[in-house]
C-alpha cells in the first residue's frame, strides 16, 4: 500500500491544489487552471490560514500532493452546543483514483473532526456527480437533508 500522509497545506502547495480542484468536470468550468494561480486563490489561502476553524488538507505521497479537501469547524447551538465538521473542495488526482486513497483520506478527516470536538460530519455533494455520492454513502453518510444554495454572483 503507498505511503500517504496529511498534514495543513502550505503556501507552496496552492498550484497542486488549483490544479486538482480543476481537474474534473465541475472544476474545469468554474476554476481557473493558470500557472501561476489566480491571486484570487491566494487571498482565499490566506483567509483559510488565519482562521482557527478551518483546515485545509493535502495527502501527499513522494513529496506529491495526490489529494486535497477543506475541513470547517462549525459552533452552533442547536443539539446543546454541539461542533460540527463540515468536508468541502474534496479531491483526488485523476491518477491515483480507485486505489482506497479517498477512503484513506476520509478516515483521516473524520478522525480529526473528533479531535476537535465535532459531534457529527457533513459535506454536500453536486447533484451532477451521482458516483460521489455513492462513494459519500459507501462511507456511512447519509442523505438526511435537502442542500439549498443562492448563487450570489
Amino acid at each position: 500500500m503507498t505511503e500517504i500522509s496529511f498534514r495543513r497545506a502550505v503556501r507552496a502547495d496552492l498550484p497542486a491544489i488549483v490544479a486538482l480542484l480543476s481537474d474534473d468536470a465541475l472544476g474545469s468550468g468554474r476554476e481557473d487552471p493558470a500557472q501561476p494561480p489566480n491571486p484570487r486563490y491566494g487571498e482565499a489561502f490566506d483567509a483559510i490560514e488565519s482562521d482557527q476553524n478551518q483546515y485545509l488538507a493535502v495527502a501527499v505521497t513522494d513529496d506529491t500532493v495526490i489529494g486535497c479537501l477543506q475541513l470547517s469547524f462549525i459552533p452552533g447551538l442547536s443539539r446543546l452546543g454541539m461542533w460540527r465538521g463540515q468536508i468541502e473542495s474534496v479531491r483526488i488526482a485523476a491518477a491515483q483514483r480507485g486505489g482506497g486513497i479517498g477512503r484513506r483520506m476520509f478516515d483521516w478527516a473524520i478522525e480529526e473532526c473528533r479531535r476537535r470536538g465535532c459531534g457529527l460530519v457533513q459535506l454536500t455533494t453536486d447533484k451532477s456527480r451521482p458516483e460521489a455520492l455513492r462513494f459519500y454513502e459507501n462511507l456511512g453518510f447519509q442523505a438526511s437533508h435537502e442542500g439549498l444554495k443562492l448563487a450570489l454572483t
